[in-house]
């Protein structure tokens, strides 16, 4: 059973994951941007290779990189790169900082590392319990919520599993004790969970309920809802629901001054309220498929540009999810 929905902004870790095109950047972070708004110190980390979560917060700044950089009071954004977290994890543990340095520029142990399975997943997942762990000097946590946009779905749950893997392989050592502690933050139901983002349309649907199986069969990370996002409104206003089907019925000569032909507008017409149809079809087929509550976006026309319309996610992220019908 899945645990019942708890306010997203009270965890302490979200993985935010979602087929590529959904719009899972978007949603971290538009929490982020909420969650520092409510007073909270909160950390945006992207996994991938390259920035998204900036010139959505703070279009048209310069990169933030590893080290990252508030980016709105209470908001700071970092990218986690493998080798500059596995630097930073063997300068720790061997307290030679300047060797290891000059073994990671080495172009030989670069592309063995590349080609090596797993550990990309492990360092970053370590880097991500290293900023967990955190703590400002009067020892309350450096980040009351961390966000991770994480890998698109099929990557993503390679991603959460790796800790169980190398745990279950290396019985001692330094790397089995780190591995233990990634996978107990993970698996820790009060403080983590994976928020699954999707598209009311056919093949993310399907692609987001094979998630949830596989998470409640192999992975111990909590999931208790999945945003659907981009979901398209009424098509017509209030008293004029059947506006396409009243153009339809006109004759295909009639003169609409300004306005493209009858036909024209009948076609755009259907063409809003099918969209209309397959949206809410789809979503109430997450919902069923998933077995979880939803969280409904609305669709926006001009897309993601900043921050004005990263507030127009916030009250539905927030607010309590759609349970399913009966």
């Amino acid at each position: 059973m899945s645990p019942a929905p708890t306010p997203l902004l009270d965890r302490r870790l979200v993985i935010v994951t979602g087929k590529g095109g959904t719009g899972k950047t978007s949603v971290a972070a538009a929490l982020g941007l909420a969650a520092a708004r409510s007073g909270r110190r909160v950390l945006v980390a992207e996994v991938g290779r390259d920035e998204h979560v900036p010139r959505l917060l703070a279009p048209g700044s310069a990169p933030v990189g590893y080290a990252g950089r508030e980016l709105a009071p209470g908001l700071t954004v970092l990218r986690i790169d493998p080798f500059e977290a596995l630097g930073e994890y063997l300068g720790l543990q061997l307290g030679v900082r300047p060797v290891v340095d000059l073994v990671l520029r080495n172009r030989a142990f670069r592309q063995l590392m590349e080609a090596s399975p797993g550990w990309r997943e492990l360092i970053t997942l370590g880097k991500v319990w290293h900023l967990e762990q955190m703590q400002l000097p009067d020892g309350s946590p450096r980040f009351d919520l961390i966000l991770v946009d994480a890998p698109a779905t099929g990557h993503g749950l390679t991603f959460l599993d790796v800790p169980r893997v190398v745990g279950a392989a290396v019985r001692a050592g330094p790397l089995r004790k780190h591995a233990g502690l990634v996978e107990a933050m993970i698996e820790d139901r009060e403080r983590t969970l994976l928020l699954p983002v999707a598209l009311a349309e056919e093949l993310p649907a399907r692609e987001t309920a094979e998630l949830a199986l596989r998470v409640r069969r192999d992975v111990g990370i909590a999931v208790d809802r999945v945003v659907v996002n981009a979901v398209a409104g009424a098509p017509f206003p209030p008293g004029l629901d059947d506006l396409d089907r009243l153009l339809a019925k006109l004759p295909e000569a009639t003169a609409l001054e300004g306005l493209p032909s009858a036909k024209t507008l009948a076609s755009c017409a259907a063409h809003l309220r099918s969209r209309f149809e397959l949206n809410r079809y789809w979503a109430a087929e997450i919902g069923r498929m998933t077995e979880l509550p939803i969280v409904e976006l609305p669709h926006l026309a001009r897309g993601i540009r900043g921050p004005l319309d990263l507030e127009r996610l916030v009250p539905a992220l927030v607010g309590a999810p759609r349970a399913n019908a009966a």
